[in-house]
């Protein structure tokens, strides 16, 4: 097993490039034996599409790079290798294992090829997430929350790699993610390991004591061994392993023996008699038992039982108001009235405020009427509803979707919009997303007209309504295949437009509605996030 307790500059998927680390079977003996890194330089390109940008590891016979995939114009990450490297065949076995597993929990390999003597292998770059360790550099924990979703989500992923036969072996606080809407995503399955050259009699056992530590640092803010890694200072030295919530107060208890169970695996945990979680899949269940820990709410002062309001105790509270003792008293509360105003003034100006009140309800109610009364009708050019505008109509009955594809007609065989997170978009959960590739304008960089997501409903049905809730502004359009068409269209042509509206919670209804099987949501226009353009939906309904 490598020792944990060593730091390492990790490998990139939005921000650097995690792939060194000179130690485990390969280290920096073998360092001198390796051939020198290729002579490549920003500007140069790979396979006639990879642009490289920006170097940011080169070390041991390789070189990592932030660069541009110039074909569907988004940044990309890339591991570049000599063809003769003793690591290269490794790292390109690994690569497209990790590729095959098609897991959205891991930064995804999107290439992994050898040509002209090289060995490169390309994978996605997340400019809206950040390493762990930066989280955990201002030596504040994470909320218990966060550190539950953390345990849960790396747990889960890693149980599922291994049921698949791959192994992580390099797991770090610089290889796990967090992205802006709170999803972890895990960097360089097998691949990191292949390019350090690591190895491990024992890998589920080894994974699952990475898990532990990565939650250990998230609970305490330091690294569980003695030595300081990854910015975080370590135990203090002769101590020995303790648990988190003796290293800092106020921790969660149950995680923190759940950190311990994972960390302690030769018996029970220090302060309770349960059994050590040795693989990925038991500790993932070990999460999946406990009382799930929601995020914290605001919380809002109540005055005391028995005390005054605020409205009392200020500048408003009338003297007089309290009886003895500080209570209410009825007498005060009459004499501190207003007296009347006396006759015929008072009959004068009550006659006034009367005839004003009525004047007022009048206007609103027209006001309330023409609103009624025009609410809806707004449309564009093509007469579609526009936005989260309802037509007044009662909310129908959810559809069940059969089934959802990505949508990317310009595209040759199409598939080159994130499929494999298609169902993210209709899972009922708005913590997960579907998302576009990256572009450099709202407008797809000029590249095509839109993307989108087709919808099977299984069967021709009804459609009075689609609910799209979108993250980040962006332009939408609803449309559907005919009623006569017997497959899912495969081109543009094959849909007709039956609402569109824009926002990130918007309900895209048509003035009729339409009897189809097939609804695609169309995105004309992209947010902009972190200077790059890209669509995300985190949730679809439609409605009869």
């Amino acid at each position: 097993m490598a020792d944990r307790s060593t730091a390492a500059v990790d490998d990139a998927a939005g921000g650097k490039d995690p792939v060194s680390d000179a130690e485990g079977n390969g280290g920096a003996d073998e360092a001198s034996e390796n051939p020198s890194p290729p002579e490549l330089h920003s500007g140069h390109k790979l396979a006639g599409r990879y642009r490289l940008e920006e170097c940011l590891t080169r070390l041991d016979g390789f070189s990592s790079w932030r660069a541009v995939d110039e074909k569907l114009r988004r940044a990309v990450g890339v591991h570049v290798l000599p063809a003769e490297h003793p690591r290269a065949r490794p790292v390109l076995a690994a690569a497209r294992s990790s590729a095959l597993l098609g897991d959205p929990r891991f930064v995804q390999v999107l290439d992994a090829v050898e040509e002209e003597q090289l060995v490169y292998v390309v994978h996605e770059w997340l400019p809206d997430a950040t390493e762990l360790s930066t989280l955990l550099a201002t030596g504040q924990p994470l909320e218990p929350h966060d550190a539950y979703q953390l345990v849960s989500q790396i747990s889960q992923a890693v149980a599922a790699a291994h049921r698949e036969g791959l192994a992580h072996l390099a797991l770090t606080p610089a290889s796990v993610l967090r992205t802006s809407s709170g999803q972890y995503r895990i960097r360089g399955l097998a691949i990191l390991a292949a390019l350090r050259g690591l190895s491990s009699d024992h890998p589920q056992r080894d994974d699952t004591e990475a898990i532990g530590a990565l939650l250990y640092a998230g609970l305490t803010g330091r690294w569980p061994y003695e030595d300081d890694a990854y910015g975080l200072s370590g135990l203090p030295k002769q101590v020995g392993l303790i648990a988190p919530d003796q290293v800092r107060a106020g921790v969660h208890r149950g995680l923190s023996e759940l950190a311990m169970r994972a960390l302690v695996n030769d018996g029970a945990t220090p302060s309770r008699l349960e059994p050590p979680c040795t693989t990925p899949e038991e500790l993932a269940e070990a999460v999946a038992a406990m009382p799930r820990i929601r995020p914290p709410e605001t919380h809002y002062s109540l005055p005391p039982r028995g005390g005054r309001t605020t409205y009392q105790q200020g500048s408003y509270a009338r003297p007089g108001a309290n009886g003895p003792g500080g209570r209410p008293g009825i007498g005060a509360q009459a004499a501190a009235a207003p007296p009347a105003l006396p006759g015929r003034t008072g009959k004068a100006v009550k006659w006034s405020v009367s005839g004003l009140l009525i004047a007022a309800l009048a206007l609103g109610s027209w006001q309330l009427a023409d609103t009624l009364m025009n609410q809806g009708t707004s449309s564009d050019d093509s007469g579609q509803t526009q936005g989260n505008d309802d037509p007044g109509g009662k909310d129908g009955k959810p559809i069940a979707i059969e089934k959802v594809k990505d949508f990317d007609p310009p595209t040759p065989g199409n598939g080159e919009e994130n499929p494999e997170r298609t169902g993210n978009a209709i899972d009922g959960d708005a913590g997960t997303f579907w998302q576009t590739q990256w572009y450099t304008s709202a407008k797809f960089g000029n590249l095509k007209p839109g993307v989108g997501l087709i919808l099977d409903l299984g069967k021709v049905q009804r459609v009075g309504s689609v609910d799209v809730k979108a993250i980040g502004d962006t332009k939408l359009q609803a449309m559907a295949a005919p009623k006569s068409a017997s497959a899912m269209p495969t081109s543009l042509d094959g849909f007709t437009r039956i609402a569109s509206g824009n926002g990130t919670d918007v309900t895209l209804r048509p003035k009729k509605a339409v009897m189809t099987r097939y609804v695609l949501v169309w995105l004309t226009e992209l947010p902009q996030n972190n200077g790059e353009f890209r669509g995300k939906i985190s949730d679809i309904k439609v409605k009869d």
